[in-house]
């Protein structure tokens, strides 16, 4: 199995601090989204499955996942297996991505001694990296990404191509900040969103997710908050009344809205964990069975009947029994590795599930908005009551024709 790459992060030249005028935070490093460049690098580069990130500099650095070191030459007693990792080399402006770190890992420079995005990325296969360290560490040492470049050419002569796709960017003006930003903003649009939640719903969360990303609070506190919110409105579908059930639709709808900024927070800022996957996960599903629960309240009052509720139970069980089989079948043996809930089937492929999946999505909240202006919320509970028992037995069949 071929070593892990190590990647190695210049330093950026003094000279540009004062120019470039982008946020900074107390140790020079610029910031987007609430991390500096480097910080997203180093978190970046471990989620990409780097071995070991360096900054070429003898300053310390207080950045965990990451080491100094003050010369090229000190890398060489970095390479303990018997082949030497490949090295990756990148400007400390650069916008590190995970998608592309995975690409460069798993690029192979077979027909040339280095390979080179430029003025962005520079790669070393292992073959080359003894005599590239010694080529680096002339003449005083190559410290920008340019030396680099120019000393691995006079060695080596030109660089090979890197695969397409890969297309890293650096930040250095206030301009190429924000185009930093939008960036990573727009990485962060699923393509597991329904029609609304894309067109509606993830526009207004990630412009707030952008003002919060600076702030200390957390994805987590985010996963509590909307769930507070939904949790707030779920009394107004007790009345009859439209205005009142507007008002509780108009928060169920801000409990959505709200609930994708915790994972946009997780992912902007590399703090995904499995409490939280569970947290989100389980607050949305008891959002919706306190709302059905009071809208089947509400109707039994207004009706004087008692068949309301039965609507309400079978909404209510129907939901708990998808939620609790697909966490005990799918998720609870996941680790921190990705997104804890994507599908409620492990073959997301099959026609069936890609019908689940779509149903799952929230874009009804929307026919509840509809139905709350005219004050016939609690139609929805028809759908629900009907709706959810049926859900949950094809989520089950899934799962059977499946194993």
């Amino acid at each position: 199995m071929p070593a892990a790459p190590i990647l190695v992060v210049l330093p950026v030249p003094l000279g540009s601090l004062e120019k470039a005028g982008v946020a900074r935070a107390q140790d020079g490093e610029r910031m987007i989204l609430g991390l500096s460049l480097f910080r997203r690098t180093v978190l970046a580069a471990r989620r990409a499955g780097y071995g070991q990130v360096f900054l070429l500099s003898a300053e310390a650095n207080a950045t965990a996942g990451a080491s100094n070191v003050a010369e090229w030459s000190g890398l060489a007693q970095t390479q303990t297996s018997p082949q030497p990792a490949p090295l990756v080399i990148v400007p400390g402006a650069i916008l590190a991505e995970t998608d592309w770190l995975e690409r460069l890992a798993e690029a192979r420079i077979e027909s040339a001694a280095w390979a080179a995005v430029a003025n962005r990325v520079v790669i070393i296969p292992p073959a080359s990296v003894s005599d590239a360290l010694v080529a680096l560490d002339e003449k005083g040492g190559a410290h920008e990404l340019i030396a680099v470049e120019n000393q691995l050419a006079r060695w080596f002569g030109p660089p090979a191509s890197i695969p397409g796709g890969i297309e890293p960017m650096a930040v250095e003006t206030p301009a190429q900040a924000g185009i930093a930003e939008r960036r990573l903003m727009r990485a962060l649009v699923k393509d597991t969103d329904g029609f609304m939640a894309r067109h509606v719903e993830r526009p207004i969360s990630l412009q707030i997710s952008r003002l919060l990303a600076p702030t200390a609070i957390t994805p987590n506190q985010m996963s509590l908050i909307s769930i507070i919110v939904g949790l707030c409105g779920a009394p107004f579908f007790l009345s009859q009344r439209a205005s009142l059930q507007t008002i509780g639709a108009l928060l169920f709808l801000a409990h959505s809205i709200l609930d994708g900024c915790d994972g946009e927070l997780a992912r902007l800022k590399f703090q995904e964990s499995r409490w939280g996957g569970v947290l989100d996960f389980w607050g949305d599903n008891v959002v919706h069975v306190v709302i059905f629960g009071c809208m089947a309240i509400g109707w039994s009052f207004a009706a004087g009947a008692n068949w309301p509720l039965w609507l309400g139970a079978a909404a209510v069980l129907g939901t708990l029994g998808s939620a609790g089989f697909v966490y005990w079948r799918l998720m609870r043996a996941k680790d921190d590795g990705g997104a804890l809930f994507t599908s409620v089937s492990a073959a997301p492929e099959r026609p069936l599930a890609r019908v689940l999946d779509a149903a799952s999505r929230r874009d009804f909240i929307y026919l509840v908005l509809i139905l709350a202006l005219v004050g016939r919320s609690n139609w929805f509970l028809l759908l629900a009551g009907i709706g959810a028992p049926i859900y949950f037995l094809l989520v089950v069949v899934l799962a059977l024709r499946k194993s």
